[in-house]
C-alpha cells in the first residue's frame, strides 16, 4: 500500500520516452501531467532531447537529479526491462508502463523479464500495455485525456477507452473523479490492490472496474469482504457470450470464466453489476453520492404522467416497489395540491406544476403516517424519484432543501456533496432524474451535480441507479 501511495501521491516523476512530437504519446503524457496542474517536479527523458515543453530534458533515470518517486515509462518493449532496472537501482518506488507488445501478443519471456526487474527492486507496476493513470487530488494525469474534474469516483479498467469515457462523462457532467487506472496486463498491480487502496482512500467513495477476467476469483471475494462496509464496488464484466469470451482472451489474453457464476458471486458479495458502460458510470454516480435506501418502497413525484408510467415498469425489474399510499396520505395531499393533481404512486403533478409544488408534495408525503410496518421510513417510503418533466426553475434549491429536511445532510460541491447522512432508521433517500427541460434544464442540473446531487437523464436510467443502490451491501462513507 505505502508503494501504491508512491504512485498515486508523486512527489516527483520522469518520463521515460518523452517526445517533443505532438502526435507522440511521450509527448502527450508530458502535456497533461504538466496540463493537470501538477505540483511535484516533473523530468523529460529523452537522449536526443535538451527541452520539450520547457522543461530540461534528461538522457537516462540516473542523470535525474535528487529523489525520483514514479517513471511513465513510453519506449519500445525492449527496452523496459532495461529502464525498469536502472530506475530500481535509482530507487524509485513505482512505474507506469503504456507500452504494449508484451504478454497480449504471446511475448511472456520479455514480460516475465519486466516483472523480474520489479520485483528485484521492489518496484511497484502498473501495466504494461495500458493508458496509465490520473489521480485528480493530486492534479497527477498520467495518461489521455486529460481530465481535471474532481469526485468520488475511482475507475479501475482494463480497457483504456471504458475508463477515459467514465472519466469524460464525469467531467462533462460535473460529477468529477478521484482516479483512472488502467490495468493493461496486470504484471504486477490488479485490481485487488487498486480496490483496497482505493478503500482507504479518503478522495474516494465507489470504484467502478472494467474486468475481463479475474486472475484470482477467490481473492476477489476476499478482498470485497475485507473492506465490506467501507466502499461499494460496481463491475462491468463482459465475455458473457462464447464469442465475447474469445475477443476477451485475443485483448489481454484473460480467461472470462463462466458468466453465471461470478453473477452468482456478485449477488452473494453485494456487488453492483452493470450491464453496459452506461449503467456502470450511472450506478458508479449513485453509490457515489448517495447512501442506500433502508428499504425498497419509493414514491414516484412527476410532472409527466407517462415518464411516471416508465419508472414505475422499470421498478418492477429491479425489486423496487412503487408501493401504493395510504388513504391518510392520498387526504393531505388533495388538502395541499391543486385538484388537476392524479394523487397516487405516480403522484403526478401535471405540466403546469412549478418547483415548489414538489416541495410541498415530497414533504406532506413524508409527514403521512405511512403503513406502520416496523422500522418503516416516514409515510411508509424508503426514498422518492423527483422526475422534473418539464421547463422548471428552481428544481436545484428545492431538492436542496428537500434533502437537508427529510435526509439530515448538507449538499456539498463534488467530492462528499449530496449525501444522505441522517439516521440510519429514520431518513429517506431523493433520487433525481430531468428530462424534456431545454435550456432550465441544463442550468439546474448543472446546479444539482455541482451541489453534489446526482441527476439522471431518463426514468429508467434513475431506477436502475437506486435498483443498484438496494442490491450494493455497503453504507457509503460519510
Amino acid at each position: 500500500m505505502n508503494s501504491l501511495e508512491s504512485i498515486f501521491n508523486a512527489r516527483s516523476v520522469a518520463v521515460v520516452g518523452a517526445s517533443a512530437s505532438p502526435e507522440k504519446t511521450g509527448h502527450i503524457i508530458l502535456k497533461n501531467i504538466i496540463g493537470g496542474g501538477f505540483q511535484g517536479s516533473v523530468y523529460p527523458v529523452n537522449p536526443k532531447a535538451d527541452e520539450i515543453l520547457g522543461l530540461k530534458c534528461y538522457p537516462s533515470l540516473s542523470a535525474i537529479p535528487g529523489t525520483l518517486d514514479l517513471a511513465v515509462v513510453v519506449v519500445p518493449a525492449r527496452f523496459v526491462p532495461g529502464v525498469i532496472d536502472e530506475g530500481g537501482r535509482r530507487g524509485i518506488k513505482g512505474a507506469v508502463v503504456i507500452s504494449g507488445g508484451f504478454g497480449e501478443i504471446g511475448n511472456e519471456a520479455l514480460e516475465t523479464e519486466l516483472k523480474d526487474a520489479a520485483r528485484k527492486y521492489g518496484v511497484r507496476l502498473i501495466g504494461p500495455n495500458c493508458q496509465g493513470f490520473n489521480y485528480t487530488p493530486n492534479r497527477l494525469c498520467a495518461s489521455w485525456p486529460l481530465v481535471r474534474s474532481r469526485g468520488p469516483i475511482a475507475v479501475v479498467s482494463q480497457s483504456g477507452t471504458v475508463g477515459a469515457t467514465m472519466e469524460m462523462w464525469a467531467e462533462q457532467e460535473e460529477i468529477g473523479i478521484s482516479a483512472f487506472v488502467a490495468l493493461g496486463n496486470k504484471s504486477d498491480v490488479s485490481e485487488l490492490d487498486l480496490i483496497e487502496y482505493f478503500a482507504a482512500d479518503p478522495n474516494t467513495r465507489v470504484v467502478a472496474l472494467y474486468l475481463e477476467g479475474l486472475r484470482d476469483g477467490r481473492g476477489f471475494m476476499e478482498i470485497i469482504r475485507k473492506v465490506g462496509g467501507s466502499i461499494p464496488v460496481v463491475v462491468l464484466k463482459p465475455g458473457k457470450t462464447e464469442k465475447g469470451k474469445k475477443a476477451v482472451q485475443s485483448h489481454t489474453h484473460s480467461i472470462a470464466g463462466r458468466d453465471e457464476i461470478f453473477d452468482g458471486v456478485c449477488r452473494q458479495i453485494g456487488v453492483a453489476r452493470a450491464a453496459d458502460i452506461t449503467e456502470l458510470y450511472d450506478f458508479s454516480k449513485a453509490l457515489g453520492f448517495m447512501r442506500p435506501p433502508n428499504g425498497n418502497r419509493m414514491l414516484v413525484v412527476t410532472s409527466s404522467g407517462g415518464c411516471g408510467i416508465l419508472a414505475t415498469d422499470a421498478a418492477e425489474h429491479v425489486g423496487i416497489d412503487v408501493a401504493p399510499l395510504s388513504e391518510e396520505t392520498k387526504q393531505r395531499l388533495k388538502e395541499v395540491l391543486p385538484e388537476t393533481c392524479v394523487v397516487s404512486n405516480p403522484l403526478d403533478l401535471t405540466g403546469d406544476t412549478d418547483a415548489k409544488r414538489y416541495g410541498t408534495a415530497v414533504e406532506t408525503a413524508a409527514a403521512g403516517s405511512g403503513n406502520g410496518a416496523a422500522g418503516s421510513a416516514p409515510a411508509g417510503f424508503d426514498f422518492f424519484l423527483l422526475i422534473f418533466g418539464d421547463p422548471i426553475p428552481g428544481a436545484c434549491e428545492v431538492v436542496e432543501d428537500l434533502k437537508r429536511k427529510l435526509c439530515g445532510a448538507g449538499t456539498r460541491g463534488n467530492i462528499g456533496g449530496g449525501f444522505d447522512e441522517g439516521g440510519a432508521n429514520t431518513s429517506v433517500g431523493i433520487a433525481v432524474c430531468f428530462l424534456g427541460g431545454g435550456e432550465v434544464e441544463g442550468v439546474e442540473v448543472q446546479k444539482m451535480h455541482r451541489s453534489g446531487i446526482p441527476v439522471f437523464p431518463t426514468p429508467e436510467r434513475a431506477v436502475k441507479a437506486m435498483g443498484a443502490l438496494l442490491r450494493s451491501k455497503t453504507r457509503t462513507r460519510s
